[in-house]
């Protein structure tokens, strides 16, 4: 009798249906039911208790944020009195007359034209240019850096100014005023000013503006203005201005509780801050501020319907916040309910309001009932009990399904130990499970499957290993029959290659134009055979963009599956031997360019040798032929021949040096120096020359003293070079100014040294310190080498220091070296020999 079989999902169903499935649902049901009806009523019980605990939270948290803000529009309350009683003082002082240096524009703008770091003026041709108080202006100066520390001070304060009632305003921080504002300007007629006149403020107090377009270009703002008097008379005005978007930031900082906002009303209830995307539940439209300022030639404040007044849905919370200080009201936007709670600051008499959403408020009562404690427990326990006996029953049946599956499970497994072994067809495995059966079936496949597979892995291991022989970047495989390349290996990660069905003309396209011919050469004789290898060099862009060179190399071997040929490839990163024979090129024109160097430095000094020993020979034999001349005469040639001499042995000298460091760099004593005795010293071994020639010499030394860390002899010799080159190419009744300046930020020290000749180009600037470099003074009556300049950058690098030139021409130029201070847990450095490890 033949034996019914079954599919495991049936015979599974079968066993469980009757003894776990319903149950668990009658259980769950239960379960759920208790939960619901609980839960309801908890929301019942605890909900408006939960309403009114929201409200007083929201009204606590608008009151205490309007503390807030009062307290730091009373701090910038005080600076802003603390600003005018200093600008009172400046102005009422008796102190002489110095006029401001301001530029002057075509139509009577007197302006400051450019940022020195304190704040900008405008005097608008309101005010004739010959009524404008340029004393006034001058006094005004001397209150710059109370208004940058009062601006750098706060994060609220975009910008301090002074306006005056002939339109003059002084700025900070500087603008470009001459552009921003418009030239006809009338200051008075703008908010920040005449609220703070006699006639809006006689008791002479601080006052907050509402919003307005502020000039200066810095968008919508409010701004706090104090007067300034002399006696009885208006001087002008102190303010402070606060864009609305920082005080928006402020007020983003704040707490609101149920994810709430803050919305900021002046006295005249008019919308004074509101955050982005709530515009229109509030009846209002956003005001763009990209157009230009400059037209702005009087007050422009926010449009009528910022004023909450204007908007009939607003009735009863406008009456309510002219009434009371401080409450709470239910207002109907966007067609929902919000709480609306607010609080006065009593300093401006503006108002703060907390706005929520009350589904928001009621999310989190909600939120607090479903997670009643009491209830979860005694879900968790329910659930508990029943899972510990609901999962020891499935264990029992598990055991027992576990028996009867063991028999051909185990079967199973011997059929796939056997096909592991190498036995591709063992003995099936039986069951009257359905599923079973069917897995026995496909191991009996996969074993077909190995073993097809095995053989065709010994083909394709041949090939392989006469591939692998020669790969040490990447294989890549060409079938002629479609025109693709396939890659593997690092060939593809490195330059970003597909790995199949790449097509010819891609691969090719990524070579340069010069390179294609080549590789499609290579293609051509690897198909026909015309050598047992065929290689080509060539380049290709890896995947930062950059060309490297491979060496490729291929041969046609048949395709073990298609039998087709193909052609297989593999590619040598050669880049490393491309750049050393670069290299090797570069060096030789290197080469070649210092021998010419040789060359030209061989003539520039036969001629410099010339000149002085001509001078000699010339001027002793004229002391020869004319030996009977006055003594005169002979002191003269006498005193040229010195010179002519001298001037060889400086050549003489130089030479030795430079070729002394070119063969050798020598060991410096690096040791603490005084900068400022070494430059008195040089000043004084200067000074014979600077009087013959008609100099000037100024000496600026800092009023402690400064120490670096350097060569004392080595140094003194290169000032002394910069000092007699600024002496030697100067201008007649010229100057030599030299000096110490301190960076106690990068802890460096630069020496320097100042003339007042020619000057040099950027093009001379580029030669100056190459050898023998003289910048077209090779025929002139100034003697020298062209090495004073390269020697000295020579011996500043060998200090650890830095040398440099900033020259312009037809003003002078300015030499430095730059040494690190000396610190005293340093120790004595020498400098290295090139020839000491």
């Amino acid at each position: 009798m033949a034996q019914t079989t079954l599919n495991f999902r049936s015979w599974m169903w079968r066993a469980f249906i009757s003894t776990s499935l319903v149950p668990l649902v009658m259980v769950e049901i239960a379960l759920l039911l208790a939960y619901f009806l609980t839960n309801q009523s908890i929301l019942e019980s605890q909900g408006e208790y939960l309403r009114k605990s929201a409200a007083r939270e929201l009204q606590a948290s608008v009151a205490q944020n309007a503390d807030i803000v009062e307290g730091q529009l009373a701090n910038i309350n005080n600076l802003s009195l603390l600003l005018a009683r200093n600008i009172e003082t400046e102005l009422a002082e008796s102190l002489p007359y110095h006029a401001a240096e301001l530029s002057v524009s075509e139509d009577g703008v007197r302006y400051s034209a450019k940022d020195d770091g304190g704040a900008a003026s405008f005097y608008s041709n309101v005010t004739p240019l010959d009524r404008q108080d340029l004393d006034k202006v001058d006094r005004l100066s001397r209150v710059d850096f109370m208004m940058k520390a009062l601006k750098d001070g706060d994060p609220l304060i975009t910008s301090v100014y002074f306006n005056s009632p002939d339109s003059y305003n002084r700025i900070y921080p500087w603008i470009d005023t001459l552009a921003q504002y418009p030239h006809d300007m009338d200051i008075t007629r703008f908010n920040f000013y005449y609220l703070a006149d006699a006639e809006h403020n006689p008791g002479r107090q601080s006052v907050w503006t509402d919003v307005y377009l502020d000039p200066a270009g810095n968008g919508w703002m409010m701004s706090i203005v104090t007067p300034v008097y002399n006696g009885d008379t208006l001087k002008g005005v102190v303010g402070i201005d606060i864009t609305v978007e920082a005080v928006l930031q402020k007020m983003a900082a704040l707490h609101v509780p149920s994810n709430g906002y803050l919305v900021l009303v002046s006295d005249k209830l008019n919308i004074m801050a509101l955050p982005q995307g709530v515009e229109a539940a509030f009846g209002v439209t956003k005001l763009e501020t990209s157009s230009g300022y400059k037209g702005i030639r009087h007050e422009y404040v926010e449009p009528t319907d910022f004023n909450m007044g204007t908007h009939p849905e607003f009735r009863a919370l406008t009456q309510a916040l002219d009434s009371q200080p401080d409450g709470l009201l239910p207002v109907e936007l966007d067609k929902r309910t919000h709480l609306i709670a607010w609080s006065k600051v009593a300093l401006s008499g503006w108002r703060l309001l907390a706005v929520v959403d009350e589904a928001v408020v009621m999310q989190e009562p909600m939120s607090l009932a479903r997670h009643f404690r009491t209830v979860g427990y005694l879900m968790v326990i329910g659930l508990i009990v029943f899972y510990i006996v609901f999962f020891a029953y499935l264990w029992l049946r598990a055991r027992r399904l576990s028996l009867e599956l063991n028999t051909p499970v185990s079967g199973l497994c011997n059929m796939m130990g056997e096909i592991g072994q190498g036995n591709w067809t063992p003995q099936a495995s039986q069951s009257n499970i359905q599923e079973l059966n069917l897995m026995s079936n496909h191991a009996l496949d996969m074993g077909r499957q190995l073993a097809d597979a095995e053989s065709r892995r010994g083909a394709v291991q041949q090939r392989l290993e006469v591939v692998m022989e020669s790969v040490t970047e990447g294989l890549w495989e060409y079938a002629p029959n479609t025109r693709t390349f396939a890659f593997k290996g690092a060939l593809r990660e490195r330059f970003g290659l597909p790995s199949r069905h790449v097509s010819t003309e891609y691969f090719l396209g990524l070579m340069p134009e010069e390179d294609r011919h080549a590789f499609s050469r290579l293609l051509e004789a690897a198909q026909h055979n015309e050598h047992p290898v065929t290689e080509v060099e060539f380049r290709l862009p890896d995947l930062q963009g950059e060309l490297v060179w491979l060496l490729c190399r291929a041969s046609t071997l048949p395709d073990a599956i298609t039998h087709e040929p193909s052609v297989v490839g593999t590619c040598v990163d050669i880049d490393t031997l491309k750049q050393v024979e670069q290299h090797l090129r570069d060096k030789t024109l290197e080469a070649q360019a210092a021998s010419q160097a040789k060359s030209r430095f061989i003539s520039s000094m036969s001629h410099e040798l010339k000149t002085p020993l001509n001078a000699i020979l010339g001027f002793a034999q004229l002391s020869q032929f004319q030996a009977s001349s006055s003594a005169a005469l002979h002191a003269g040639y006498a005193q040229e021949i010195i010179n002519a001499g001298t001037h060889l042995h400086q050549l003489v000298e130089d030479l030795l040096a430079w070729s002394s460091l070119q063969a050798e760099s020598p060991r410096l004593a690096l040791r603490p120096v005084d900068a400022g005795a070494l430059l008195l010293e040089c000043q004084e071994m200067i000074r014979p020359q600077a009087v013959a020639q008609g100099l000037s010499l100024a000496l600026q030394l800092p009023d402690q003293p400064c120490i670096v860390l350097a060569d004392a002899r080595r140094l003194k010799q290169v000032m002394l070079n910069l000092l007699s080159n600024a002496a030697k190419y100067n201008r007649p009744a010229g100057s030599i100014v030299m000096g110490v300046e301190m960076d106690r930020e990068h802890l460096t020290t630069r020496l320097f040294v100042a003339d007042t000749g020619p000057g040099l180009d950027l093009g001379m600037q580029k030669l100056l310190f190459q050898p023998f470099q003289r910048l077209g003074k090779e025929n002139s009556k100034i003697q020298g080498t062209g090495i004073g300049l390269a020697l000295c950058r020579e011996l500043a690098e060998l200090m650890g220091a830095r040398m440099g030139v900033s020259s312009e021409t037809g003003v002078g130029s300015r030499f430095w070296i730059e040494l690190p201070f000396y610190s005293t847990s340093e120790d004595i450095v020498q400098s290295p020999s090139p020839h000491q490890e």
